[in-house]
């Protein structure tokens, strides 16, 4: 069955009749609610268009979504209770893009253009996050030959659309940062910079403009944190990345936001899927899907205790570096 045209005089008025036959055949529109994650691009081995989603509060598979306007790994991820942003990303030729995209999570569909990016060609693995009115994206990488690294923290609004804004800049140039947050502070962590990868925290207070201030350091120096971590509002998580041996890492690492000071030992990930994870999370749960060698494996923490990540579900596609959010994290409260 059709449903009423969208345009015209009898826009979205639906009958009686009308809703009980789409009911009947299963045709109703049902918004999507409740605690959504959702996996956006990635590489398989091509780079990827693909977004799928799970319902963090249970366990299973994930479910299409819609695609990105273009194939992109590597993206920013970040949103609102009800708007979700992918910011940057790698494209099929390996360079750096600086589209801003959104998809509304109510409903499945593509993304929609929101503007660009305030620092050039260079926003391939950045670190990003958000509370429920300001997007932060720091760092990033650029494009090919070189892909020079850049210190630049933009800022967008949320509810609008447009290009993002100048905000500050990170104590060091790098890319493929973990980005976590509160309701009122953001935090970066990890990456690779100039001469190699660190292990430095560091912070900035979202609804404010200025430069990230130093918060701590990790458990081990590592890159490729950028997609694995998660936040309850108090406690923030990062996940996985690319060690000093430039081997796959497991390890979980936790902060507690409001403070400053170094971050302790969570547990760890399960095996093989380690340094390219894509991450969304409500509250209380946290959820890392895909990873190394195109893996299909979503799997889950309690972010309140401490302990090893356990199996969830399966991707629509397994894949390396996609990028994710959520509608329920802690720094939307």
């Amino acid at each position: 069955m059709a449903f009423p045209s969208p345009t015209g005089p009898n826009s979205y008025i639906w009958n009686l009749k009308q809703v009980y036959n789409a009911r009947l055949g299963d045709n109703w529109p049902t918004p999507l609610i409740g605690d959504l994650a959702v996996f956006a691009g990635g590489a398989n081995p091509a780079t990827v268009n693909v977004m799928d989603y799970v319902i963090i509060t249970t366990l299973g598979n994930a479910i299409d979504f819609g695609d990105l306007s273009v194939p992109l790994f590597g993206v920013g991820g970040l949103g609102s209770s009800t708007r979700g942003i992918i910011a940057g990303g790698g494209n099929t030729a390996n360079n750096g893009v600086n589209t801003i995209q959104y998809i509304t999570y109510q409903s499945k569909g593509n993304t929609t253009s929101f503007g660009t990016l305030n620092s050039g060609a260079r926003v391939n693995n950045t670190g990003t996050f958000s509370n429920s009115t300001r997007g932060v994206i720091g760092g990033g990488e650029g494009a090919s030959p070189t892909y020079p690294l850049t210190n630049i923290i933009d800022f967008i609004t949320i509810a609008t659309t447009g290009n993002a804004s100048d905000f500050g800049d990170l104590i060091s140039a790098g890319y493929t940062l973990g980005g976590t947050a509160s309701s009122t502070r953001g935090v970066f962590a990890g990456g690779a910079v100039p001469g190699g990868k660190t292990n430095v925290i560091q912070y900035v207070t979202i609804a404010s403009t200025g430069n990230a201030l130093d918060f701590g350091d990790l458990t081990t120096v590592r890159s490729r944190v950028n997609n694995g971590q998660v936040s309850s509002g108090t406690r923030g998580v990062f996940a996985g990345g690319l060690n000093v041996s430039d081997l796959s890492s497991n390890t979980i690492d936790f902060i507690t936001i409001a403070s400053t000071g170094d971050a302790t030992d969570f547990g760890d990930l399960i095996a093989d899927t380690s340094s390219t994870l894509g991450s969304g999370s409500n509250s209380t749960r946290g959820v890392f899907g895909g990873g190394d060698s195109n893996s299909n494996v979503i799997q889950y923490i309690t972010i309140a205790t401490a302990g090893n990540a356990l199996d969830f579900g399966d991707l629509t596609v397994g894949r390396t570096y996609p990028g994710g959010l959520s509608n329920a994290n802690g720094a939307l409260s």
